[in-house]
């Protein structure tokens, strides 16, 4: 295993004899090389102890080669360093010298490792640490040795150099996985852990078995596991183009790759390419030959529900969005009698057994509404949804049921009215999902957009239960809006930013920087980082004393799958249309 902090500038070498080897050092057509071999190490190290040498200002590869000892050979290595040990003191003692300290130590550090191994808390592994620093000219060089020298000397580091084998120090800290020195040193498994610097200092913050990289920062890399937070909500806030849908889509790919089930509700179809990838439910509501009805009544529930009556709550919420206003006292219980005789007229009663009959459709309930006195100006309102404009999603039972590890609720074929009813709907399958008590993993849901569900009072309100109740059911809420107004400009929206112990803030407009540093309680200098951040750079705050500023990374691959720059599309390939989806608890094809 290597760990590589600069590529080296193998393109410059022009021919095998634009090389030529010193004693010490390398030349090279465009400059100058020396290496160094880590021989002595400090007793006791710290978690990223190895960042001064990574965060080195000049150009300086660290080359970390690691390699396992089996648990035979360790047991009988530290048995043999042990019975050295002991017959030394034993030596010392029967000889009347005073004690060696140092061999003391050295056989109480010997005896505790050798206890852990035993009871199969670590392992042991031969480290090198190499390090090899370039320059332009010899005097540069020079100078560049002696700051190397004089910052390895400051973390107890003996660093050698190289003398006669300048090019086996190089060839080692090339990534060929070669070590062509072979000056080693054991480290059990909680030295090793500590040398690799992969958590920012300046983000403290428990690690689980989910974690995600995030990006780079100035001090390391950026490590974030949003289930090991107080809640797993998160909040994305940036100006339209800085990078937000980017960053959200790469950190939904990597949890895949943990294993979490990601569901999205996406306004613009951006994830589309993304579930077709990874084998995910991609459905486009608004699209033709698409239905959804709200009416659908779960699979299953949890033994004491009354799923028949948390389906008529909701659908106060869904009727109060349609329409577009809340709902007064009378016509919500207009509503209610409504829903309950539209399911009745169809065998469904408060009794479970009766729950797997084909639910009414939404022109059942509005035909209930139409023959009763209070609810005729209610149907009346809700009659583009079943005879007009907007009949197309509501008008059949619903073609495709939402399932599989990835789940993309496309929104881009509604009508800008019909948006927020569309979010609504798509976030309703999705907690139905993530509170069945019967089916209980870690999930995460993507709220793109949020303000299309922030400007309707009902749906704010919805997010805001969900933001709420979401940790306990080992599901994450992750809002992701361009309209900082809309959030933060609601006490429902403030409290929605309060439930999220993850926020993310990416590029700002001046004219929402007010409120947002307000919001976050950021400083001037974080205002300013902001204001002017390139498309990409982010600032991480997790409470009032874990901040960051860091650059999303993604790789290439990751990169030409969540893209969406039109620039960037125009250069790659459509990705493969057809795919097969399973469900996650048959195994059958839907």
């Amino acid at each position: 295993m290597k760990l590589r902090r600069t590529p080296p500038a193998l393109s410059t070498m022009a021919h095998p004899g634009a090389l030529r080897v010193g004693a010490r050092t390398l030349a090279f057509p465009g400059g100058v090389a020396a290496s160094f071999a880590v021989t002595g190490y400090p007793r006791e190290v710290g978690a990223g102890w190895l960042e001064p040498l990574l965060t080195y200002p000049g150009r300086l590869d660290v080359s970390l080669h690691v390699e396992p000892i089996p648990q035979a050979v360790a047991a009988m290595r530290l048995r043999r360093q042990l019975a050295r040990l002991e017959s030394a003191s034993r030596s010392d003692a029967e000889h009347g010298r005073l004690a060696d300290f140092a061999t003391e130590a050295a056989a109480d550090d010997a005896t505790d490792l050798a206890a852990s191994l035993a009871r199969g808390h670590g392992r042991l592994f031969t480290v090198g640490l190499y390090l090899t620093v370039h320059a332009a000219t010899e005097q540069e060089l020079e100078a560049e040795v002696e700051r190397i020298q004089a910052l390895a000397a400051s973390l107890l580091l003996d660093a050698q150099p190289t003398t006669f084998r300048a090019l086996q120090g190089w060839v080692t800290s090339l990534p060929l996985a070669t070590d062509a020195l072979r000056l080693r040193r054991s480290f059990d498994t909680t030295a090793l852990a500590a040398a690799f610097p992969f958590t920012s200092p300046d983000l403290a913050a428990p690690a689980g078995d989910t974690t995600v990289l995030y990006g780079m920062s100035g001090s390391g890399v950026v490590l974030w596991d949003r289930f090991a937070q107080d809640n797993h909500n998160s909040v994305v806030l940036a100006r339209s183009g800085a990078g937000k849908s980017f960053f959200t889509k790469l950190e939904t790919l990597r949890l895949l790759y943990q294993g979490v089930e990601v569901a999205v509700v996406d306004p613009e179809d951006e994830y589309a390419r993304l579930a077709r990838a990874v084998g995910g439910t991609h459905l486009r509501l608004g699209a033709a030959g698409v239905r959804w009805n709200p009416l659908d009544l779960p699979a299953r529930g949890g033994p004491h529900d009354d799923v028949l009556a948390r389906r008529a709550m909701f659908l106060q919420t869904l009727v109060a969005t349609m329409v577009g206003q809340p709902l007064s006292a009378q016509a919500r219980a207009a509503l209610d009698a409504a829903v309950l005789a539209a399911y009745a007229c169809a065998g469904i009663t408060r009794d479970p057994k009766s729950w797997t009959s084909p639910a009414p459709l939404l022109a059942d309930l509005v035909a209930q509404l139409a023959v009763s006195t209070s609810g005729a100006e209610l149907a009346a309102q809700l009659a583009p949804y079943v005879t007009g404009s907007y009949r197309e999603l509501f008008d059949g039972p619903t073609t495709t049921a939402p399932s599989g590890h990835l789940i993309v609720f496309s929104l881009r074929d509604l009508p800008d009215e019909v948006k927020s009813v569309g979010t609504l709907l798509a976030l309703d399958a999705i907690w139905r999902r993530v509170a069945n008590p019967r089916d209980r993993r870690k999930r995460l849901v993507v709220v793109d957009e949020a303000w299309l569900l922030m400007r309707e009072a009902e749906g704010a309100r919805f997010l805001f239960r969900m933001a709420k109740a979401a940790r306990k059911h080992w599901a994450g809420l992750a809002v992701v809006t361009q309209d900082a107004a809309d959030l933060l400009g609601s006490d429902l929206g403030q409290a929605i930013v309060a439930n999220a112990a993850s926020q993310i803030l990416l590029r700002q407009a001046p004219q929402a920087i007010g409120a947002v540093g307000d919001a976050f309680g950021l400083s001037e200098g974080e205002r300013q980082f902001l204001l002017t951040a390139e498309r990409g750079e982010a600032l991480m705050v997790a409470g009032s004393a874990s901040r960051v500023a860091f650059q999303v990374v993604a790789s290439d691959a990751e990169s030409a799958l969540i893209t969406s720059d039109p620039a960037e599309l125009v250069h790659l390939e459509p990705a493969e249309a057809t795919f097969t989806l399973f469900d996650d608890e048959e195994g059958d094809p839907l």
